[in-house]
C-alpha cells in the first residue's frame, strides 16, 4: 500500500488567493464610501447642534455669536466649524471633516448671507 501525501496543490492555493483578491477589491471601496458618509454625518450633526446653541444664545443675549466657546459647542473629533457671520439678525457657518476635506457642509439662518452649498435657510446642506 502506497502512502499519499496530503495537502493542497499550488493551483488550488493560487485560485483561493485570486478569489480573496477579487472579494477585497469589491469590499474596500465600499468600506471607504461608508466611512466618508459617516464623516459627513458627523459634520451635519455638529452644524445642527450649532443651530440649537445659537438659538439658546440669542434668547439670552438678543444677538448671535461667532464664538464656539461662548456657545459651549463641543465638536466631533475631526470636525472643524467656522462661523462666518453673526449679527443680531442671523448667522452662517460651515463645517468640514478632516477625513473628507473636499466635502463641505453649510447652514445659514435669518438675515445672514447664503453660504454655499446651503440654499435653504436653517437647513444643513452638504456637497456630498
Amino acid at each position: 500500500m502506497r502512502m499519499q501525501k496530503q495537502g493542497f496543490t499550488l493551483i488550488e492555493l493560487l485560485i483561493v488567493v485570486v478569489i480573496i483578491g477579487i472579494l477585497a477589491s469589491i469590499a474596500i471601496p465600499k468600506f471607504s464610501r461608508v466611512r466618508e458618509k459617516a464623516f459627513v454625518a458627523a459634520a451635519r450633526a455638529d452644524l445642527r447642534n450649532l443651530a440649537n446653541l445659537e438659538d439658546v444664545y440669542y434668547n439670552d443675549n438678543y444677538t448671535y455669536t461667532t464664538s464656539t466657546a461662548a456657545l459651549g459647542l463641543d465638536n466631533s473629533e475631526g470636525v472643524t466649524i467656522t462661523i462666518g457671520e453673526a449679527t443680531n439678525t442671523g448667522w452662517s457657518a460651515t463645517a468640514t471633516h478632516m477625513g473628507v476635506p473636499t466635502e463641505t457642509c453649510a447652514i445659514y439662518h435669518g438675515g445672514a448671507a447664503q453660504v454655499a452649498p446651503a440654499t435653504v435657510p436653517g437647513t444643513v446642506q452638504c456637497t456630498m
